[in-house]
């Protein structure tokens, strides 16, 4: 079961499925409600959440904590 944008918590590391694609990343900071800077734990690089999540949610769609 996934877990909701409202539980992420600064600090913490996730990994999401969406589209097929597995993306494992930590929370740095939430600037604003509903926005969420986070960093891949791969690649290192600093993204907004919601850039994942630009074309809407797969069928496959799945979060959970590391």
């Amino acid at each position: 079961m996934a877990i909701s944008f409202d539980n992420l918590r600064k600090g913490k590391k996730y990994v999401m499925e969406n589209y097929g694609e597995r993306f494992e990343f930590q929370v740095l900071d939430m600037p604003d409600e509903g926005s969420h800077l986070v960093k891949d734990l791969h690649t290192l690089e600093v993204f907004m959440l919601q850039d994942l999540m630009r074309y809407g949610r797969g069928k496959d769609f799945d979060m959970q904590e590391l």
